[in-house]
């Protein structure tokens, strides 16, 4: 018992610290299955929830740049979580490092499962963002029963064509093996958004990771892309894509692709002929549509439990 105690004294003594030096056991947070401690975040709506939703953020970015979304789905009385993928924001890791893209599928679960146990029996639906459209990709297809809808805005589904050319991906295999560290490009943040004043926020936000994508990592988004194509056929769930034509960091194609291959029933694509990547985080009437149509799409998919007690 005493030997026991004693093992866990390095840690009392020394609170593990987010990357910024905050102590977790100031901020909500959870422990992977490595170990690794990950920030969440929780909006929680006034009344009783009628159901959950998960957001997944993008590669480099962070959860808390989803509180307007999240806000809006309160307001219908959703409770939203998210929590900071490995290597990303407040959560441990090295940056943009993951030692398998399924650690983020992995952590997702992990966390759904947590909430699930705290309001048994509601909806869960799945929201997800570039990288994060991805994640949540995979994670319903992990487990096909047991979510409610899955919301798509500009999801990582296929390669960029411009970038991933042959060459390119057989020279990222290569120098996976000898130089996996090295740094490729950083995210261009003027094709995040054309709303320059999100630029500027993309571009001066702390938790923003602005360095270059090591090989390493840039392997692990490969893939998942390999694997989402093979695992589109499971997604019968129901589906809202939201995606613009010019997206320079996450190809349509693969929207497309996703609402040829997917055998949903019931699977929507909103296409926004001049939007660029963050949807969300667009000129103010591209993003009031694209958070009025999400709400919209939701709120039919919600039992309406929190009327009965008027009725």
């Amino acid at each position: 018992m005493k030997s026991g105690h004693s093992s866990r004294m390095p840690e009392e003594s020394s609170p593990r610290k987010t990357p910024q030096n905050v102590p977790f056991q100031d901020l909500p947070h959870m422990v992977n299955a490595d170990g690794q401690y990950l920030f969440c975040k929780y909006w929680k709506p006034a009344a009783t929830p009628r159901g959950l939703v998960f957001v997944a953020h993008g590669a480099g970015e962070h959860c808390c740049r989803y509180d307007d979304l999240a806000q809006m789905l309160t307001g219908i009385n959703l409770f939203v979580f998210a929590h900071d993928h490995v290597g990303h924001g407040q959560s441990e890791g090295d940056r943009m490092v993951v030692s398998d893209f399924h650690v983020f599928v992995r952590d997702s679960l992990q966390h759904i499962d947590l909430m699930k146990k705290d309001h048994p029996g509601l909806p869960v639906f799945l929201l997800g963002h570039s990288m994060g459209g991805a994640i949540t990709i995979l994670t319903a297809c992990e487990r096909p029963n047991d979510f409610s809808g899955l919301i798509l805005i500009s999801p990582l589904v296929v390669a960029n064509p411009e970038v991933a050319t042959p060459l390119k991906v057989f020279a990222a295999k290569v120098l996976n093996l000898v130089m996996p560290n090295l740094s490729l490009g950083a995210i261009d943040p003027n094709v995040v958004s054309r709303n320059k004043k999100e630029v500027e926020s993309y571009a001066t936000d702390p938790l923003v990771h602005h360095g270059g994508m090591k090989v390493s990592f840039v392997i692990q988004l490969m893939n998942a892309i390999a694997k989402i194509e093979r695992s589109l056929p499971k997604l019968t769930l129901p589906i809202f894509v939201l995606h613009g034509i010019p997206d320079k960091l996450c190809d349509i194609k693969g929207s497309y692709l996703l609402m040829d291959s997917a055998p949903s029933q019931d699977k929507t694509l909103k296409v926004y002929d001049e939007a660029y990547h963050a949807l969300h985080k667009e000129l103010p009437e591209v993003t009031t549509s694209v958070l009025k149509e999400i709400l919209t799409w939701i709120g039919q998919k919600v039992p309406a439990a929190e009327k009965a007690p008027h009725s």
